[in-house]
């Protein structure tokens, strides 16, 4: 049996021992119940990430006491740095601890136990609302969308770029609500078509169109170019704009490259997801998991990046 670790400083109290167990335990019985139950699963996922299963070097947690959890999540990084020889970081920004694995941010929470906060998402595509609390988990605010708030008004989307669209719906509707908003404008970039459907790309086939119809529009405007999917090169691009009232916005923005299918492929996603045809071309976006596009599209990089230089430009 390895030794015991401990951790005692101020009010914060744990204790830790690498054996054949993962896991986290939490005795702090003051406020279990309203807020140690997600703290102590945040803290047990945490652990599985740093120490995986296949690594056979198991590392379980019992938290006595807290009182500044990004200390203790400085503790228990360290002490996996020296035994694994890992190169894990951990920052704490505007009450948000985050680990970083090299400039990747793996993990965070939220350190203040009342310190949760609305993200108004400024659209009504609970598909996009979808990715972005799965790629904010953890983060510390609940994602709502225009859903929520049926009586704004709709944000015309009068815009030449992507920016100028993104800037529209995040600043006016943050300057009705005084929340904060990200605006989101995407869109399909291909190659063959001179970069449309670019901005229009949700209105490609006319007003209010289908997914279904904006995808057989462009299937239609590439049926002339008789040429191998290879050939028919395409990105997909997002722009993210975080407003709040009385500041400077917050712009990032990120690409995905892929290629234009012959014919619909796969059932998930949405939008022009079941043509896109990404990595070496063998399936489309509506063909990988929940999991796999988040890691890999416009839309999970650019919001990895959000998620990045949101704390600072909160603290700004």
């Amino acid at each position: 049996m390895s030794e015991i670790i401990e951790y005692k400083q101020d009010g914060d109290w744990l204790l830790a021992q690498w054996g054949r167990v993962s896991g986290a335990q939490y005795f702090d019985q003051s406020d279990y119940q309203n807020h140690g139950i997600h703290l102590i699963q945040n803290l047990e996922y945490l652990i599985g990430l740093i120490c995986p299963i296949e690594d056979g070097k198991m590392l379980n947690v019992a938290v006595i006491r807290v009182e500044n959890w990004a200390k203790l999540i400085q503790f228990l990084v360290a002490e996996v740095n020296k035994k694994l020889t890992k190169n894990l970081k951990v920052e704490e920004k505007s009450n948000v601890i985050f680990v970083f694995e090299g400039e990747e941010i793996i993990w965070t929470m939220v350190s203040s136990k009342n310190n949760r906060k609305t993200l108004l998402i400024a659209t009504r595509n609970e598909g996009k609302t979808h990715e972005f609390k799965a790629l904010f988990a953890g983060f510390g605010y609940e994602i709502k969308n225009l859903n929520d708030f049926p009586q704004l008004p709709e944000i015309e989307e009068t815009g030449s770029t992507f920016e100028e669209n993104a800037r529209l719906k995040a600043e006016q509707i943050s300057k009705i609500t005084g929340e904060i908003v990200v605006g989101d404008d995407s869109g399909l970039c291909v190659d063959l078509l001179g970069g449309l459907p670019g901005v229009w790309s949700h209105r490609f086939a006319g007003e209010n169109p289908t997914d279904a119809e904006n995808v057989a529009k462009l299937l239609h405007e590439l049926a002339s170019t008789e040429i191998s999917p290879e050939r028919r090169t395409a990105h997909f691009h997002t722009t993210l704009v975080a407003a709040r009232p009385h500041h400077d916005s917050l712009v990032v923005e990120a690409d995905w490259n892929g290629f234009i299918a012959n014919r619909p492929q796969g059932q998930n996603g949405f939008g022009y997801d079941p043509i896109f045809l990404v990595g070496s071309g063998d399936r489309t976006a509506a063909e990988l998991t929940a999991a796999e596009k988040n890691e890999q599209s416009h839309r999970g990089q650019a919001l990895k990046k959000l998620m990045k230089a949101l704390p600072d430009w909160l603290e700004n």
